[in-house]
């Protein structure tokens, strides 16, 4: 029944739909809108089944509280973070088989999931400059906890709430508008398309009725342990 939903996918994007702030134009509620490109080995698009992984993601925030919803296969996914307090809240809903799943993130498990992450430290502006989603951006180099250099593009012409990649990027005083990242052996490139300033509504983190609360664990084995 959940073949098509790639656990690993789905933690990554748990994680990996971060965007933070420090700057001149202070937005505290809308929606961001990301271009996503992936390299992925052939063991990676063969575990896909043929389906190909979102290329465009649409994260709404509200004071520390982002929401996403996409189509993954044959179902909905959606995912509630809260940047506050670092917990989460996956849902999965799949019509055509009439179930429907929350599973709860944790403090512990999100501190788990970004434990597993690099630690990035020596951010260096170049003085590289381009225009990315509509903000004046910088090129930043940096190096992670194993001597790898790498390099980004941020902004300093917007302030938006805690909505995450702080989490990734520490130190970073602006905001990243174009980063590439490797988790669960994913590699993407996060590009960001635009910011669009406006109500999005109160996000909320809990669990809709009708909804079964499992663990990743129970979800993995619905897949058949995630192969």
């Amino acid at each position: 029944m959940f073949k098509s939903i790639k656990t690993s996918v789905v933690a990554f994007i748990l994680v990996g739909t971060a965007v933070i702030a420090h700057a001149q134009k202070k937005i505290t509620e809308g929606t961001l809108t990301y271009g996503l490109e992936y390299k992925l080995t052939d063991e990676q698009k063969s575990a896909l089944g043929g389906q190909e992984p979102p290329a465009e993601l649409k994260v709404k925030f509200n004071n520390g509280l982002t929401k996403i919803e996409m189509e993954q296969g044959p179902a909905m996914i959606g995912i509630v973070s809260d940047n506050n307090d670092k917990t989460g809240l996956l849902l999965i809903d799949v019509p055509i088989a009439q179930k429907q799943f929350a599973v709860k993130q944790s403090k512990e498990d999100v501190a788990k999931v970004m434990g597993d992450l690099p630690k990035y430290s020596d951010f260096k502006a170049t003085g590289e400059k381009q225009t990315v989603g509509g903000f004046g951006a910088e090129k930043y180099t940096f190096k992670d906890d194993k001597g790898g250099a790498h390099e980004l593009w941020a902004t300093k012409e917007v302030d938006l709430p805690n909505v995450g990649s702080q989490n990734y990027f520490p130190g970073l005083a602006a905001f990243p508008v174009k980063y590439t990242l490797v988790q669960r052996g994913i590699e993407t490139t996060t590009t960001l398309k635009s910011i669009a300033e406006g109500k999005v509504g109160a996000i909320s983190k809990d669990v809709p009725a009708g909804y079964e609360v499992v663990t990743m664990e129970d979800i993995a084995k619905m897949q058949g342990g995630g192969e």
